[in-house]
């Protein structure tokens, strides 16, 4: 390939030690936008200030240019964010990480994940995830189809609880064929805001990445877009403003819960994301602002706690089921709640 002779030998050098990590193309009615903005909406854990380091350290390129933060996306650019190190896929490195196993033996693993942890490096979580764990305590593990060795389903980050991790071939395709066909039993407690009318019901509603937030997933009643998703909830308790309820999943979406919960009009409570971070329900006085505050605090992440995770074990044809306890964040916002709708007689 001919060289660009307008560029330096070191330009030249520089550009080839870089590695692709993103790449988007603008849509054709693209209306101008910052290049921060533009990229903020489509990359999942980005913030602002870190899209700026990487467009002041000259990692955002704009065709062959590295462009400044500042720069106006217009239709049809074609948008590349480059790094100096390899994309994740190719940097899995064993490290330590205490890992809560609740069960384990020659064909699978369950392990009780704390909230804070990512399950997979992603963008701006490179280490220090569930499977730098995994690999550090088991160094042969099966991939999955994304390249994701022991991997068979995930919880988002700032979600508490239970996952089962596949230690051979056969498990990783068995189990994996299970959650496809929607035999697994997965139940999630979650605190949401609002009242419910019915004690039990369903909520039915494609998933697709949502095209106004690329950090979000959205509800597509029509089925449009997305993906089929089914979540069955049943209502545990009541607290008049919030409701703490269990989900079932059939299908398993990314957000699936969240977005399901946003769309019908019960957003997760705290669900930075969702926008559950937002007084919701309730009045605007002062000592129910200072409450809510006082909740976020003893529970600083969405309230969404995989609490059961059943299976059939690949190898012995036995039913196996998982129960993981409350975390104590979500135990001790459980408590205010009540003592809160006690007093209040909500």
């Amino acid at each position: 390939m001919e060289r660009d002779k307008s560029k330096s030998e070191e330009e030249i050098r520089s550009t080839e030690s870089l590695y692709e990590h993103h790449c988007f193309i603008a849509a054709q009615g693209q209306s101008p936008l910052r290049v921060d903005k533009f990229l903020m909406t489509r990359i999942e854990n980005a913030t602002r200030n870190k899209i700026q380091q990487a467009a002041k350290s000259g990692s955002i390129f704009v065709g062959e240019n590295a462009v400044k933060s500042n720069y106006k996306v217009k239709g049809g650019d074609h948008i590349r964010v480059l790094f100096s190190h390899p994309p994740y896929q190719n940097i899995l490195i064993p490290e330590y990480l205490p890992l809560n196993i609740v069960f384990e033996d020659e064909t699978l693993i369950v392990v009780n994940k704390p909230a804070g942890i990512v399950v997979h490096p992603g963008h701006g979580n490179y280490s220090g995830t569930l499977l730098n764990g995994l690999l550090f305590h088991f160094r042969q593990l099966p991939k999955n189809t994304n390249n994701r060795p022991g991997l068979v389903h995930r919880i988002d980050k700032d979600t508490s609880g239970l996952l089962v991790v596949a230690k051979t071939e056969l498990a990783m395709t068995n189990l994996a064929k299970q959650f496809f066909d929607k035999t697994s039993s997965r139940k999630y407690l979650a605190l949401v805001w609002g009242d419910f009318e019915k004690d039990s019901g369903t909520y039915r509603g494609a998933i697709g990445r949502n095209p106004k937030n690329r950090l979000q997933m959205a509800v597509f009643e029509d089925n449009s877009q997305g993906k089929e998703a089914v979540t069955h909830y049943k209502v545990l308790e009541r607290f008049g403003y919030v409701t703490l309820i269990e989900c079932q999943l059939e299908t398993g979406r990314t957000h699936q819960i969240r977005a399901h919960m946003k769309y019908f009009g019960h957003t997760i409570f705290n669900d930075e994301r969702y926008g559950g971070n937002l007084i919701l329900k309730g009045t605007s006085f002062s000592k129910y602002r200072q409450f809510i505050d006082n909740c976020f605090s003893l529970l600083p992440r969405q309230a969404l706690h995989a609490k059961t995770l059943g299976f059939i074990h690949p190898v012995t044809g036995k039913k196996l089921e998982f129960n993981s306890p409350v975390p104590d964040d979500f135990s001790d916002a459980l408590k205010k709640w009540r003592q809160y709708a006690q007093h209040k007689n909500l």
